[in-house]
């Protein structure tokens, strides 16, 4: 048989695959979150600006370093209203209660708040169901 025409049989096998790749991709099941854990930080006065953005580039990279976080977004706090309680905020979302306990005694985890634990003044964690 002919290299051209068996490239040419091939040719739209081939793009049904991609395309079908492609909305695999697009439909994967979202993961079930179930709970939120918000952690608020507040900086001792005189923390560098430098501190403060390893803190949370070391923060976020916790979200690929511990599988029961099913997301992770953070930022720092805006001073719409005044003077803001808190420098920094993170959203961590989590399937289950047992997901969040896993992920506090995480060796990663408790690393974490021992090599920073001294830049802060202040720490305010709150844990909620997500309403559906």
């Amino acid at each position: 048989m002919d290299k051209k025409k068996i490239i040419g049989y091939f040719k739209p096998i081939f793009g049904l695959c991609v395309f079908m790749l492609i909305i695999y991709g697009a439909y994967t099941p979202s993961q079930n979150a179930e709970i939120q854990k918000i952690v608020c930080i507040k900086f001792k006065e005189g923390v560098s600006t430098t501190d403060k953005e390893q803190y949370m580039l070391e923060f976020a990279k916790l979200r690929r370093e511990i599988p029961q976080m099913v997301a992770y977004t953070a930022g720092k706090t805006l001073s719409v209203t005044g003077k803001p309680d808190f420098d920094a905020m993170h959203y961590l979302t989590f399937r289950t209660e047992d997901d969040i306990v896993t992920f506090q005694n995480h060796p990663k985890y408790k690393a974490f708040v021992k090599n920073h634990q001294a830049l802060w003044e202040k720490e305010l964690v709150v844990d909620a169901n997500i309403q559906k």
